[in-house]
């Protein structure tokens, strides 16, 4: 019997139970997502963002034509008790039907996400609702994860406006010791708060992966700027780009490689992990740089700092792997590509991932954001592809069923909730019968 033709809920018992159970059934820890949007905005960001990462027309036309798109639409479609051969518009009107809290119950039910791990740096605060709303959906509190790129953009906003324009090479001079000095304070308060359980870097949008270990790599957050001539450089361009901006935007090399260092050095200290975009993400990505491996000489100089590499790296997974095995301090999450993906890219990734990385080293996500459905289809996309590539193995005879559960469970809740320290035990529902979405 065919391994798909097993698990398609036809009324044949799977080979692998266990595996299944596992799969679709244990409590997840959502290591990275984002905040959802308030009920009154429910409807400010176009629905189609759930399977894709660009922009204007490739969002709201070319998107609709992807496999990931037709797969998200039966499923939601299913979700939401519409017949086979519902479309897309029937999928979002629906969808804009239902009670928010019922819509967003629906989403979270099945899904088992026992606590989710928020990055509120996401920007659009204004419409979406904070953290620990989320907690009505999950078992155990949802937790902080501080994107230090936005930290240090308010420091700088805040410090320009004070500043006259144009600024004296002293004033500026004295403004770039204070920024330093503010922003390891900010930092260290944030590593000292229970409720933040990691940092998070988006330093592969703004300048890429390749972050510099050059003159500045032992400024110290108090040391005086003017010994260290190609930061303050690089700080009184972010100070001229700014002028007649409402906030800054921090896209300056220099000083976004020293941001990045700034937390590394503090994460080290208070034992926090550092969470990194990595691969895919929106057009404002420059791809070529996106790769983990130019992390490298950042991974070694930091050998007291756990590293994150989220979003499986797509498309270099297998870069991200090699990471994850050789360095201690490296891990590797596979989330995002649900469902962006199209699944058999999705299984692709996983098999990459399962290729090298230790199975102690990786976790998942949704990267869920906005909508409850990125959270429903984030889960049960992931918990489908974990069940499929690992049941292909068992059957190959490369691994036994037991050590396969143990692998979900791991990649599911157990890794993260001992990289992130979060001290829980994983909430066992009594479950009498379980969705398969094969």
């Amino acid at each position: 019997m065919k391994l798909r033709e097993a698990f398609t809920g036809s009324g044949s018992k799977s080979p692998y139970a266990s595996l299944q159970k596992a799969a679709f059934t244990y409590p997840a820890i959502d290591n990275h997502a984002h905040p959802l949007l308030q009920a009154k905005n429910r409807l400010d960001m176009p629905f189609e963002g759930i399977i894709s990462e660009a922009e204007g027309d490739a969002l709201t036309t070319d998107a609709l034509h992807t496999l990931a798109c037709h797969r998200a639409t039966r499923e939601l479609a299913k979700l939401f008790g519409l017949p086979d051969g519902a479309s897309w518009e029937d999928v979002k009107g629906k969808r804009s039907e239902l009670e928010y809290v019922d819509l967003c119950k629906r989403c979270f039910e099945p899904a088992r996400i026992q606590c989710i791990l928020i990055d509120d740096g996401l920007g659009a605060n204004n419409i979406v609702h904070g953290i620990s709303w989320h907690d009505q959906f999950t078992h155990s509190p949802a937790r902080r994860v501080v994107r230090i790129e936005v930290i240090a953009q308010d420091i700088l906003t805040e410090q320009f406006t004070q500043l006259s324009s144009p600024a004296s090479v002293e004033d500026l001079a004295k403004a770039l010791s204070s920024f330093a000095q503010k922003l390891g304070d900010t930092l260290t308060q944030c590593a000292a708060d229970p409720f933040v359980v990691a940092f998070k870097s988006i330093v592969c949008y703004r300048t890429g992966m390749a972050v510099s270990l050059g003159p500045d790599a032992t400024f110290s957050l108090g040391a005086e700027s003017k010994a260290h001539p190609e930061l303050f450089a690089a700080y009184e361009r972010v100070f001229a780009e700014y002028r007649g901006r409402a906030e800054v935007r921090l896209q300056e090399k220099l000083l976004n490689d020293y941001v990045v260092r700034a937390a590394l050095k503090i994460a080290g200290n208070h034992k926090k992990p550092v969470q990194f975009h990595t691969g895919l993400g929106d057009s404002d990505i420059t791809l070529a740089l996106s790769s983990p491996a130019h992390l490298q000489p950042v991974i070694k100089a930091y050998p007291d700092t756990t590293f994150v590499l989220l979003h499986s790296s797509y498309p270099y997974t297998r870069d991200a792997g090699y990471l994850t095995a050789v360095y201690p301090n490296v891990f590797l999450d596979f989330g995002e590509i649900f469902p962006f993906v199209a699944g058999h890219g999705q299984r692709s990734v996983i098999r990459q991932v399962l290729e090298l990385a230790p199975t102690n080293k990786i976790m998942w996500s949704t990267d869920g954001h906005f909508w409850p459905e990125s959270y429903y289809l984030g889960t049960m996309q992931a918990r489908q592809a974990l069940c499929e590539v690992l049941s292909e193995i068992v059957h190959l005879g490369e691994l036994s069923e037991p050590a396969a559960v143990q692998i979900i469970q791991n990649a599911l809740f157990h890794n993260a909730n001992r990289v992130y320290r979060l001290g829980l035990e994983p909430y066992i529902k009594c479950i009498r019968s379980y969705p398969v979405f094969l």
